[in-house]
């Protein structure tokens, strides 16, 4: 059942998976992506392992509040500031939704837990790593970056998709949806087309917002590189990424894992980007478990 809390001065949407006595596990979604691209048996597959697991809506999408009272950027124009090496403002940060996802922690009674972050998703993770150290009791950087410039961009499909525009209804919305992660799967025999119409369908359901895209991928923008500041993380810590993903390339993951101290990497064949591929979750699943079952030892 899908409930709300009030965290850092916003209402944020979640539900739970798994007894209450089980090992903490926080899920952060990606960029303008529901928490229920974290599909269920994916969780209760990770609940079975052990966990209490929590999956939710970053700000501005699904059924969190939407920051309407914020500005829309132009994120074209940002994208042109941030290539030619110049700072940015943006309408909100990373830093403000790792302090959203703390915020939950607090409004759930969790004082330490396991943190998974899955694109934007591992960024926010690796900040809070960074500014909540005491917080987490582990880290899992999923299909992330570490944000520097010389790291492989995305194809230029991937790209083109990531930008596009969905249509308004919901049919013409579920088969564009279905389309771009597609492309986003790389060639991937695993992506399931189905399940991804299912789930997108599922987020159309709830509602789409599309300045929550803008202001999200702006946030990404401004965040800038985190290579010089991860070094300091001393959480253990857990990258695990595809070798087809043509959104944030493989380099970006081994760039991740190379720069934690301690990390380790699971590079999982055939898994490109999205959560569309449950020939692969029982792989993901088991390592994140032997993952945070290590680090509560």
């Amino acid at each position: 059942m899908m409930r709300k809390a009030s965290s850092n001065g916003i209402e944020i949407c979640y539900d739970t998976f798994g007894d209450r006595k089980g090992r903490p596990l926080i899920l952060i979604m990606g960029l303008a992506t529901q928490m229920v691209a974290w599909p269920e048996p994916f969780c209760r597959m990770l609940a079975a392992a052990g966990h209490f697991v929590v999956r939710f809506d970053n700000r501005d999408v699904g059924q969190s509040t939407r920051m309407e009272r914020l500005y829309v950027p132009d994120v074209e124009a940002l994208m042109a500031e941030t290539a030619a090496g110049r700072q940015v403002w943006v309408p909100y940060t990373l830093l403000d939704m790792a302090d959203d996802a703390v915020g939950l922690m607090d409004a759930l009674k969790i004082d330490q837990a396991h943190v998974s972050g899955l694109s934007m998703g591992g960024m926010i993770a690796q900040v809070m790593a960074l500014e909540y150290p005491g917080r987490l009791l582990s880290l899992t950087s999923i299909m992330s970056t570490t944000g520097e410039p010389d790291l492989p961009p995305s194809t230029p499909e991937a790209r083109e998709a990531l930008l596009s525009i969905p249509p308004a209804k919901r049919a013409g919305y579920v088969s564009h949806m279905a389309a771009i992660y597609r492309t986003f799967a790389g060639g991937s025999e695993f992506y399931d087309e189905k399940l991804q119409r299912e789930l997108s369908g599922k987020a159309f359901d709830r509602g789409i917002y599309a300045p929550g895209f803008l202001r999200q991928f702006a946030a990404i923008l401004g965040a800038g590189g985190r290579r010089h500041r991860l070094d300091q993380i001393r959480i253990p810590t857990l990258v695990i990424h595809g070798d087809c993903d043509p959104v944030v390339p493989l380099a970006h993951g081994q760039d991740t894992a190379a720069i934690i101290p301690g990390a380790r990497i699971e590079v999982i064949p055939g898994l490109g980007h999205g959560t569309a591929f449950p020939g692969l979750w029982e792989r993901m699943a088991a390592a994140i478990a032997d993952h945070t079952a290590a680090a509560s030892a």
